[in-house]
């Protein structure tokens, strides 16, 4: 797991998540990519997506470019669910770009989760997760350029 500043370069810090931090979750995917091909976790533990996550990526999830580092025939795509207050307690799956863009531009914050699905083999694994809306995007829309 790696913290980035939102407005800072992409390099991993030792520091704990603050405000407005972003948190990378490669370092732990590649932990558990490793252990399935090891031999030490099987892929019936990973690959076990909820329907619903499945449906979502099936319908409206956004292609990685990347092959299933699990089943290795299918591409993963990406599934974002925002959480926030005045959302559905599921958190709201945004269809697209311009939904995910209003809802983090909300004035109340929400937290954004970015999902690797593959719809093949049902493989899924957190990649990050960062804070929108609030007073982070008040900062932006102050911000001259921003």
């Amino acid at each position: 797991m790696a913290v980035t500043p939102r407005s800072g370069p992409s390099g991993s810090s030792s520091t704990p998540p603050a405000a407005g931090a972003r948190v990378e979750y490669r370092l732990a995917r590649n932990a558990v990519v490793r252990a399935v091909r090891g031999g030490r976790v099987g892929v019936v533990d990973v690959c076990d997506a909820h329907p619903e996550l499945l449906r979502a990526a099936r319908n409206i999830g956004t292609p990685s470019g990347e092959d299933c580092p699990i089943c290795e025939e299918a591409a993963t795509v990406q599934v974002t669910y925002v959480f926030g207050s005045g959302l559905p307690p599921g958190g709201r799956c945004p269809a697209t770009k311009t939904e995910l863009n209003r809802l983090r531009r909300r004035e109340e914050p929400v937290l954004c989760y970015d999902v690797e699905v593959c719809p093949a083999c049902a493989w899924h694994h957190l990649t990050r997760k960062y804070p929108a809306g609030g007073a982070t995007a008040s900062a932006r829309r102050l911000r001259p350029g921003g």
